[in-house]
């Protein structure tokens, strides 16, 4: 038999007395015996102190899902989150990146976020990575190991068998490369090493399933995650929590086990003439606008940062710069890692173009301006005045050259 409620009482106990208007206390429990919000207490534990302005910090609204929790005790001031640690996975996730030059790229970022997909709560994301690769632990690595140095570093036969090592010393669930020219030559040859299956090109990964566009993107191939794994570029977020330990593994594997160099004695990357290199494929592109008039500057500075020369729309119809130099929606889209913006202002048609720029420089005397916007790194001057700067500058660092 339910005892039956008597709301009159339950107001009359939870009045507040010495209000002019009525207020009641319930608690952190209502009258139905759910747990009751205090939205005032969320937003002051939501408030992030560094500005005279409000700013609210919504990503760790509460301590678990439970909307009725209480609020996380966020630390005050600009203190650095702690640091999470596995002591003990229940299992690994390897991931091996391409990190030229020892630096991730946008495309290694988002393997390692899916491969903290797959981990969860109790496995652990190892990164098997070149000895001179940056720090991963906020991207989501639990765990750290760097292949040995080959004797020729684009020997895939060497690198392939430093990683097949690996994989049979720490032997993780899964290994996800990124879906490019080296990733993707990487997974295949360990896959016929290994004689594992491989999945490739995923779209999206969770710890369920995998899933893939097949037959002209007309259907979509879905199986349970596999040993090996490459994932599409721009299909999966990056990894956006807390950092992560990214302990370093010393002996990940025995290397008296390891297989000699491959066949290659020595290899070099010759790079390509900035100048000729289409937008399209240029790492470093350095764009003028119509805020520069001194396009003999221009290119002499683009020259010392050997960054491809390109241009916005209104200089490609003035004549003043070739129309294959455009940069924009009605131009050429670009995937560069760093794009160097004088004198734009920033079109809606050009911030298109650029939107696939991990790195944006801008030089404008327009604080408002969109690309100022846009910018990671913006520079409120007037090009005419910062041309000459940098030139000064790279002189001086390369010995008083000009």
């Amino acid at each position: 038999m339910r005892i039956r409620r008597n709301p009159r009482a339950e107001r009359e106990a939870a009045a507040v007395s010495g209000s002019p208007r009525a207020r009641f206390d319930f608690g952190r429990r209502g009258s139905g015996g759910r747990l009751r919000r205090d939205p005032r207490q969320e937003l002051a534990t939501q408030s992030v102190r560094s500005g005279p302005r409000l700013r609210l910090d919504r990503s760790q609204r509460f301590l678990s899902g439970n909307p009725g929790a209480n609020p996380v005790d966020r630390p005050e001031g600009p203190n650095r989150p702690e640091i999470v640690l596995v002591e003990r996975p229940a299992f690994l996730v390897g991931v091996v990146p391409d990190a030229p030059g020892g630096r991730l790229s946008a495309l290694d970022r988002q393997t390692i976020g899916a491969a903290r997909l797959l981990a969860g709560r109790d496995g652990a994301v190892v990164v098997f990575a070149p000895p001179d690769c940056e720090p991963c632990g906020a991207l989501g690595a639990d765990r750290l190991l760097r292949l040995p140095e080959c004797r020729a570093a684009h020997d895939p036969d060497a690198i392939v068998s430093a990683i097949h090592a690996a994989v049979q010393g720490l032997n993780p669930r899964h290994v996800l490369f990124p879906e490019t020219v080296d990733g993707g030559d990487r997974a295949r040859r360990l896959a016929v090493v290994s004689g594992e299956s491989l999945f490739t090109d995923a779209e999206l990964v969770s710890a369920s399933s995998l899933l893939r566009a097949a037959r002209g993107r007309r259907v979509e191939q879905r199986c349970a995650p596999a040993r090996l794994i490459t994932v599409a570029a721009d299909a999966v977020a990056e990894y956006s929590g807390p950092p992560r330990e990214a302990r370093e593994i010393a002996d990940g594997f025995p290397m008296a086990n390891m297989p000699g160099d491959g066949g290659v004695i020595t290899s070099q990357r010759i790079p390509a003439d900035p100048a000729t290199v289409p937008l399209g494929l240029a790492d470093f592109v350095a764009a003028v606008g119509n805020g520069v008039t001194d396009l003999a500057t221009f290119r002499r500075l683009a020259e010392a940062l050997r960054a491809t020369p390109g241009a916005s729309r209104v200089m490609c119809d003035a004549g003043l710069m070739p129309r294959h130099s455009q940069v924009g929606a009605s131009g050429t889209v670009l995937t560069a890692t760093c794009y160097f913006a004088l004198g734009i202002s920033g079109a809606p048609q050009h911030l298109q173009g650029v939107a696939g720029c991990e790195h944006v420089v801008a030089v404008n005397t327009d604080l408002h301006a969109a690309m100022i916007e846009r910018a990671g790194l913006a520079i409120v001057q007037d090009a005419q005045r910062v041309m000459p700067a940098l030139l000064a500058a790279l002189a001086q660092d390369n010995g008083g050259a000009a």
